[in-house]
């Protein structure tokens, strides 16, 4: 019986690719902490009600991505395409707009599921990181998280990272834009079948479509920064006006929509043109009308991001391992049997010590060893023999340099550190 293969889009994270995988984690998780935003869990699967009111019945997440099944009790279950709907969804039910203490600042990680084509860059199960801030809607947050991804980004290796942002108004706005909208789009004639059942339930969605000539078609659309109130354009300048100030660079795209139906106002997406077709490596925007698809009774507002650890990783390698993943510092060699459990006290002692350490296992010669160390990444091999012993001293060679010296093991740590 062969061993069955793994589930296509669901790839596997060996070493070393899953130590840079985590470094890109740390470092959105590590510039999100110094803005003062706490982390939260939240469980990998919801009411599917959670994603279908929240993140919008046009969108291809609901209509066609979902990973949605039954369970014993009989209740539709949904494997999260998305975070926030489900932050949106814990917040509230834990009581979180009456607590006091907003906005609630608040960082996620964590895998999500969506039934995509895959290619490169595109896989069915992903990682995120998200940030959230809840129960504000001072421009002030949005310009700052817009800055924070735009750090998170930096932070994790990328170099150059474009910025586009959108404002998309108030729900208030909608209707006579949708109106003007459709009317430009009837005028089109012969539209693709999957733009005529999007726009029946949200036009905006023909923004998104990747229907050959649909790009050329909404090139010439009427748009929406157009049909905005006047307090959601204020909104939107003092947002940019903050990021400028900051020294961020902003491309404004009047066409960007992204893929979920609950975004108001600020919008904005990062891509890394290295990433060709896939280009976005993550974005967001504010979401002031969630709390109330998803019922509750009071004005509730947000903002958040999503950065995708996958696609960053490759905008920062384009599939090599970063030098910033993690490496074993030190790798003890014992030379000869009768020092095992010396040589075993040694890696204890550095582990305890915080230091990053592996020891030669199933009694290789010392030669082997060395070609593991070599593996591991290790920037010193801490030869332990008999006479080593004798001296309460360890033998240290540098593998970059291939410089070795005998050091007192009182001495040891300073020099390894």
């Amino acid at each position: 019986m062969s061993i069955p293969d793994g589930v296509k889009g669901a790839p596997d994270r060996l070493p070393p690719e899953a130590a840079a995988f985590d470094a890109v984690e740390q470092a959105f998780l590590r510039t999100a902490l110094t803005y003062g935003y706490q982390r939260i869990r939240t469980p990998v699967f919801e009411h599917t009600e959670v994603f279908s009111r929240g993140v919008g019945a046009s969108t291809d997440i609901v209509n066609k991505e979902m990973y949605t099944f039954t369970d014993r009790g009989d209740r539709s279950l949904t494997l999260r395409p998305e975070a926030t709907a489900g932050i949106m969804r814990a917040a509230l039910e834990g009581g979180v707009p009456k607590a006091g203490g907003l906005p609630l600042k608040i960082s996620w990680a964590g895998e999500c599921f969506r039934a995509e084509n895959v290619q490169k860059g595109r896989q069915r199960m992903f990682t995120q990181v998200d940030v959230e801030a809840l129960g504000t809607d001072d421009p002030m947050v949005d310009a700052e998280l817009v800055l924070l991804g735009w750090e998170a980004l930096k932070a994790a290796g990328c170099g150059e990272v474009t910025l586009l942002m959108n404002n998309l108004g108030d729900p208030e706005d909608r209707p006579g834009y949708h109106e003007v909208l459709n009317a430009y789009l009837d005028g089109v004639g012969d539209l693709p079948a999957e733009v005529e059942e999007r726009r029946a339930i949200n036009p905006l969605r023909a923004f998104d479509s990747k229907a050959p000539g649909m790009a050329e078609v909404m090139d010439a659309a009427p748009l929406l920064r157009d049909h905005v109130n006047a307090d959601a354009k204020a909104h939107y300048e003092e947002v940019c006006g903050l990021l400028a100030d900051a020294g961020i660079p902003i491309t404004q795209d009047p066409r960007l929509v992204r893929g979920l139906d609950y975004y108001t106002r600020t919008t904005f997406e990062y891509q890394v043109s290295t990433l060709g077709a896939q280009s976005a490596v993550g974005g967001g925007g504010r979401y002031d009308g969630l709390a109330e698809q998803l019922g509750y009774p009071d004005r509730f507002p947000g903002i958040g991001l999503a950065l995708g650890v996958d696609r960053t990783l490759l905008a920062i390698t384009d599939g090599a391992t970063p030098d910033a993943a993690q490496r074993v510092r030190c790798f003890v060699v014992p030379a000869t049997d009768d020092v095992r459990p010396a040589a075993f006290a040694l890696v204890t002692r550095l582990r305890r010590e915080g230091i990053t350490a592996d020891i030669g296992a199933d009694r290789r010669r010392a030669r082997a060893q060395f070609k593991a160390a070599d593996r591991a990444g290790a920037d010193f091999a801490l030869v332990l023999g008999p006479d080593e012993v004798a001296q309460q001293a360890v033998t240290v060679k540098d593998l970059r340099s291939g410089e070795q010296t005998l050091v007192p093991e009182a001495e040891l740590l300073a020099h390894v550190r």
